[in-house]
């Protein structure tokens, strides 16, 4: 079984523990008082994919990191190792686009992550408006992204995740894979 280190960052207010706690299961309502992460909080799960093959379940850890700069000497420790970084944002707060750019050169630019280990998550918050949102910088178009609206359409928000961690994960395969050739030759 493979374990992955998933990073979840963003702007503050953005959602990320109230998406990390759905995605881990660590709580069972959603919503309620803002109380903003203080450095770094850490979800341990186990993800049950669908389907039969080596890529069907994960240990997870979920790194719920706080959007706040005043953290930012902290961030290359908790890079360390990162299989996965997801970037939260609300789309109704125009200034989280562009923080949005800020948060892909720190986090994924500079560790050299491949697209497949970044996920965009655009968190629609209860009662928030569309879909839309303006157009992305076109090195973060080649990220998916997902929306979330968690009020609405919870399990579309977990087959998303679930796909990503898929994805994770057959890189860490393949990667393990080349080591082990390079071992071997």
């Amino acid at each position: 079984m493979f374990k992955a280190k998933i990073i979840v960052i963003g702007p503050s207010e953005s959602g990320k523990t109230v998406l990390s706690n759905f995605l881990s299961d660590t709580v069972e309502t959603i919503g309620g008082e803002y109380n903003p992460t203080q450095g770094a909080r850490i979800l341990e799960f186990e993800s049950q994919n669908e389907g039969s093959d080596k890529y069907s379940s994960c240990e997870v850890e979920l790194w719920d990191c706080a959007g706040d700069f005043r953290f930012e000497s902290c961030w290359p420790a908790l890079m360390k190792d990162a299989n996965g970084v997801i970037i939260v944002f609300n789309p109704d707060v125009p200034n989280h686009l562009k923080e949005v750019e800020t948060w892909y050169s720190m986090f994924i630019a500079s560790q050299g992550l491949q697209d497949n280990q970044c996920l965009l998550m655009a968190h629609h918050k209860p009662g928030s408006g569309a879909d839309n949102i303006p157009p992305l910088a076109s090195n973060l178009n080649r990220i998916t992204l997902i929306h979330s609206n968690l009020e609405e359409e919870p399990e579309d928000v977990r087959q998303g995740f679930r796909k990503y961690l898929e994805d994770v994960v057959h890189t860490l395969s393949e990667s393990r894979e080349q080591e082990e050739m390079s071992i071997i030759t």
